[in-house]
């Protein structure tokens, strides 16, 4: 069977091929009664448009892309996830584009993969998102944007994160509500700024609550599940061990509690674990794991709307703050003995 084609699409929904390709770029300037005829063909047609033709008729490519630099599998799942979900929607294309471990050939890596696919704009993850020498090759370009999660960079692209010390500060809350007052802490990576801000929650909330947080254990992770082991092994081999850990991201939680089953400690009985960005690994490991909810799939997804909106040329928000909210599973209960 032949493919079918926009002319094709033309002719059975009565209009022109100019308006078809107005409404697979939806464009505002065509009557609701008319768009609904044309998607009703299309898809009676099974349309498929072809991406080179849309871009040759539109100066548009149909292609967006996602840069990502996370060692954790399951945060990148859920941003791929989200902005798959609006790119679907929107008939478009997701071109991610990982770059671990690149060091300086980072930009020109960024920078050929713009030329060579002549993407329509990108979604940029932390902390990425926070590379002024990234923004300023990617605005050099001349290309649209957003950020999610950004540190204090001040830019005009739009941006969407979160309150990471506000979590933090409740998490941490929770574990002293629960009766824990020697509470470790593991340090997500040092070069992502929701790090520091998580750290700065943690604190602020033993402050408040009249305890020191010099005198609580800290050790430095990397947002990896191997990192977590290294440091949960640390922290469990004090000699005064910490009765709960709140590890920055879900990973490293996963490590602490690998490391506690490891050392015959009993989670939660003996020691609570609490993580940070609720991946799907937080409610598959035993016990299911207590964490802040952060909304990565719904950060993508509405960065990935955004930036549709910003190459479409439509008014979009300077900032968006998404909610969090704390999910409270069976790795955590009061300790035995309060400190």
């Amino acid at each position: 069977m032949a493919r079918c084609t926009i002319t094709d699409v033309a002719a059975a929904s009565g209009v022109s091929i100019k308006t078809v390709s107005r409404v697979l770029n939806d464009e505002p300037s065509v009557r609701p009664e008319t768009r609904r005829r044309v998607r009703e063909a299309m898809t009676a047609m099974n349309y498929q448009p072809s991406l080179p033709a849309r871009s040759l008729a539109g100066r548009r490519s149909s292609l967006i892309a996602l840069l990502f630099e996370n060692p954790s599998a399951n945060y990148v799942f859920a941003v791929q996830s989200g902005a798959m979900a609006k790119c679907r929607e929107t008939q478009l294309r997701l071109l991610v584009q990982p770059l671990n471990d690149l060091g300086e050939p980072l930009i020109e890596e960024v920078l050929a993969m713009v030329d060579q696919t002549h993407i329509d704009g990108v979604v940029i993850t932390p902390p990425l998102s926070a590379n002024a020498e990234l923004i300023a090759a990617l605005d050099s370009r001349g290309l649209p944007f957003v950020r999610i999660a950004p540190d204090g960079t001040s830019h005009s692209s739009p941006i969407v994160e979160m309150d990471d010390e506000a979590a933090a500060h409740e998490m941490t809350s929770y574990l002293l509500a629960l009766g824990h007052r020697r509470i470790g802490f593991i340090k997500g990576h040092p070069g992502h700024h929701s790090s520091k801000l998580r750290l700065e929650g943690f604190q602020a909330a033993l402050a408040s609550w009249g305890v020191d947080p010099a005198e609580q254990p800290v050790e430095q992770g990397y947002n990896s599940f191997e990192s977590g082991l290294t440091a949960a092994r640390r922290l469990l081999a004090c000699t005064q061990r910490p009765t709960a850990i709140f590890a920055s991201n879900d990973d490293m939680a996963a490590g602490a509690i690998f490391v506690a089953h490891e050392f015959g400690i009993r989670v939660p009985d003996e020691l609570s674990v609490s993580g940070f960005d609720d991946t799907q690994l937080a409610s598959t490991i035993y016990p299911p794991l207590t964490t802040v909810h952060q909304p990565s799939y719904t950060m993508s997804y509405t960065a990935t709307g955004l930036l549709i909106d910003l190459i479409k040329r439509n008014a979009v928000p300077a900032s968006t703050q998404l909610a969090h909210n704390l999910v409270k599973r069976a790795s955590t209960a009061p300790p035995r003995r309060a400190n």
